[in-house]
């Protein structure tokens, strides 16, 4: 009868230890300071691989034409099918910025099942800049963005620079479009800070930002090497990481957008990313079930009848969760959505640990309307 509540209530106490241990993980990345900046600025070519052509893509585009940069850069925009309103705006921006140059390259190949990672590689060779630097179609950053990663990457073995990130949720963005966006700045941010404090650093790559030198992504192996790799952001950044390199997690925030989701369409990214991370760190992933305070503390107060001092455990979780949420997502991200949201945390707590059950159901995951299985990492196409 009472191993229920026995069991609850230590998975609970796990839940608040590891709320404490993110608050320690977020000042102390609080605490780091830029480097000084280059002395000389690499010339940089920035890759965004293009797939549709979203009107909201323009203001991203125009954030990377922006840059207060002492160095020459360029912008280009790789996209499998070429069309009339991408070349327009690649030309709107010229006009608009003269100083820029953009650049449409056509990726018409499919080199293996990652489109995102196909479209980069027939990207590489027009790029003329020593840095590479990666990031989805719809990153906008801030006007220092550029010099900050040339300064990381001016450090000793630094091999790639990768960025935390928040997400926007669209114009009357339904409640799991939400739900998305309040786990990346609450959940997502956190996780990674407390890894790189256990870890002493980072040892993975984000798809916020991919920064790292032509010469250092040739030594291990190019695109090529990801091509049926779906977390080919985490990939990259762990094979620079054990080629001997360091990889650095800046303080510069960027930000993406979630689109209207449907339940369906929330429940495949969820799962995606959950499948991912589950097949790249099985054991960390598995662990992380220890981490959900609040949907625990809930079972606590169920399991014990609602009893005062459940009651009064819940009040604390929920506090610290809170003050994760605001440290995190306000504090370091600047994420005004936050405030917005925040009574939907409890709400999207729960849903995470059952997401996190539901990834044990299955490996396959759903990219860009396609079905994939993962094994080990690689993705094989899941016949109709």
């Amino acid at each position: 009868m009472f191993v229920i509540p026995l069991i609850t209530l230590l998975l609970t106490f796990s839940g608040i230890f590891y709320l404490l241990l993110a608050l320690v993980a977020m000042r102390s990345f609080a605490q780091v300071t830029d480097p000084p900046l280059a002395t000389a600025p690499p010339t940089v070519s920035i890759l965004k691989p293009v797939k549709g052509s979203d009107p909201g893509l323009y203001r991203s585009f125009a954030s990377h034409c922006q840059q207060q940069y002492g160095g020459r850069y360029e912008l280009l925009l790789g996209a499998s099918e070429t069309g009339e309103p991408l070349e327009q705006m690649a030309a709107k921006l010229m006009q608009e910025f003269p100083g820029s140059t953009v650049r449409v390259i056509p990726c018409p190949e499919r080199l293996g099942l990652n489109g995102k990672v196909s479209t980069l590689e027939q990207m590489v060779p027009h790029a003329l800049g020593e840095v590479l630097v990666i990031n989805d179609a719809d990153i906008r950053v801030g006007p220092h963005y550029l010099e900050r990663i040339a300064a990381h990457l001016a450090e000793p073995n630094v091999g790639l620079v990768t960025a935390t990130y928040f997400a926007q949720v669209a114009e009357r963005g339904s409640i799991w479009s939400k739900l998305e966006a309040l786990g990346i700045s609450t959940e997502f941010l956190p996780g990674i800070l407390s890894a790189r404090m256990l870890e002493r650093g980072v040892r993975f790559g984000l798809g916020g930002t991919l920064a790292l030198r032509r010469e250092t992504l040739d030594s291990i192996g190019g695109f090529q090497m990801l091509r049926d790799h779906v977390a080919d952001d985490y990939e990259l950044g762990a094979r620079v990481y054990q080629s001997g390199r360091t990889v650095r997690l800046m303080r510069e925030v960027v930000a993406t957008s979630v689109p209207r989701y449907s339940f369906r369409g929330f429940a495949e990214h969820q799962l995606r990313w959950g499948r991912t991370v589950r097949d790249a760190r099985p054991a960390q992933f598995f662990g992380t079930v220890t981490l959900h305070a609040v949907p625990w503390a809930i079972a606590t107060v169920i399991a014990t009848g609602a009893s005062l001092p459940s009651i009064s455990l819940f009040s604390l979780v929920l506090f610290l969760r809170i003050l994760v949420a605001l440290c995190g997502g306000v504090g370091l991200l600047r994420d005004g959505q936050v405030l917005r949201d925040i009574l939907l945390i409890p709400v999207r707590d729960c849903f995470a640990l059952l997401l996190w059950a539901w990834t044990y159901a299955g490996d396959e995951v759903v990219w860009r309307g396609e079905r994939f299985r993962l094994r080990k990492g690689v993705m094989e196409r899941v016949q109709p």
